[in-house]
């Protein structure tokens, strides 16, 4: 029977897998290197919000606590955004009349809620709970960087699995005393790593890697 392929073909199926190999594996890279960068991640990115609210304004200029407007940070699994009425707290006796509040107090007047912008918004395959980091030492400047100099609110962390898991691992490296949770001024001692295990074990904190921990 005559050959139906000319012998040059095992050469050029050889070539065509190896090259396919290749261009696959660089199809990954980049799709593995784009997810870091700041046009995935969004990270240092500031976010325009209506009305623009200025952390640094309230927690440094003005010693607000994160509590007063994140109420439930402590205690449940979403931190919490501030109702119009928490805004109104204040801004019913000051700046009463600037233009830049009024979408502020429309959102009073028709009991209709503010749009904000998220910023740390995880996908819904992930579950995250504020509350078991908060209990265990785990300082809100961690996440979410140095909130009170940020005049708009940006992503200071990727917030990608391996972000995470660098802290579930080896979590003595991150956690503080619980009294300096929401301290924006503290900064890690020259003995973190003595102090930081000894707190993993009065806390009593285990390196929880399991994909169910967080892949519910």
């Amino acid at each position: 029977m005559a050959q139906i392929f000319h012998k040059s073909f095992n050469s050029l199926s050889k070539v065509s897998i190896v090259v396919g190999g290749l261009v696959a594996a660089t199809a990954l890279t980049l799709v593995a290197t784009a997810n870091t960068t700041s046009w995935i991640t969004y990270v240092g990115v500031a976010r325009e919000q209506t009305p623009p609210f200025s952390h640094k304004h309230h927690v440094a200029g003005l010693g607000i606590d994160c509590r007063y407007c994140h109420t439930t940070v402590e205690e449940a699994g979403f931190a919490g955004i501030p109702a119009t009425k928490t805004c109104m707290t204040c801004h019913s006796q000051v700046w009463t009349e600037a233009p830049i509040l009024e979408p502020v107090r429309e959102s009073y007047r028709t009991d209709k809620p503010l749009e904000w912008v998220r910023v740390h918004d995880l996908p819904d395959f992930v579950y995250f709970d504020h509350s078991i980091h908060v209990a265990k030492g785990v300082g809100c400047s961690t996440c979410h960087g140095q909130v009170d100099q940020m005049p708009l609110m940006w992503r200071e962390n990727t917030l990608n699995m391996t972000w995470c898991l660098s802290c579930h691992r080896d979590p003595a490296q991150f956690v503080r005393p619980k009294d300096k949770v929401f301290d924006m001024t503290w900064t890690p001692p020259a003995n973190q790593r003595e102090q930081g295990e000894a707190l993993v074990r009065d806390y009593h904190i285990t390196s929880k890697t399991n994909c169910g921990v967080c892949h519910r």
